[in-house]
């Protein structure tokens, strides 16, 4: 289980580095848009769309990263009521939750891309863009944080079978803190 849930700490951290790096890209696809367009008053044509493109693998390749590192938006009203293995449980309720959640996203969104593998669809643009490549991050992102929610379950059972169950233990410890 400790395996596991290091593989998807390490997936997840690579995942949130492609992400950056996909907005270093981005960025300076924009800057070159603006000098071409100030210096010699043309265009790159793909600007907008590849940014576009790239703004939504950057999404779905942050979520893990972010589940991971507790980025995401959360509710604590439980927290604030349940101490020590009931914090723990309502977790664990909680990942179980957003694990069916992401699995269903997964599958909806790999039918997605699929279907643009199949029908070979391409962009109306005129870049032509193979379309199954921007959507492939799509099924890509959602299963590693499917993978990263089972981690975050087994981190808490892993937690549980310690005995060291108290509350900072279990709030810091929880979510990859």
């Amino acid at each position: 289980m400790e395996l596991f849930v290091r593989f998807c700490d390490r997936l997840a951290v690579a995942c949130g580095v492609a992400s950056g790096l996909l907005m270093i890209v981005s960025t300076l696809l924009v800057l070159a848009e603006i000098f071409v367009r100030t210096a010699f008053s043309k265009t790159l044509y793909i600007t907008e769309e590849y940014s576009g493109y790239m703004m939504a693998a950057m999404t779905f390749l942050a979520l893990a990263y972010t589940l991971k590192d507790k980025g995401h938006i959360r509710m604590t009203f439980l927290h604030t009521i349940a101490k020590g293995r009931a914090k723990v449980m309502v977790d664990i309720f909680a990942f179980c939750v957003g694990a069916v959640f992401c699995a269903v996203l997964t599958y909806t969104t790999a039918d997605f891309f699929w279907d643009a593998v199949m029908t070979k669809s391409r962009s109306m643009s005129i870049s032509q863009t193979y379309m199954a490549i921007p959507q492939f991050f799509m099924p890509f992102g959602t299963l590693v944080m499917t993978l990263q929610f089972f981690a975050e379950i087994f981190r808490s059972v892993l937690l549980l079978r310690s005995g060291k169950v108290d509350d900072v233990e279990a709030e810091s410890n929880l979510l990859g803190r």
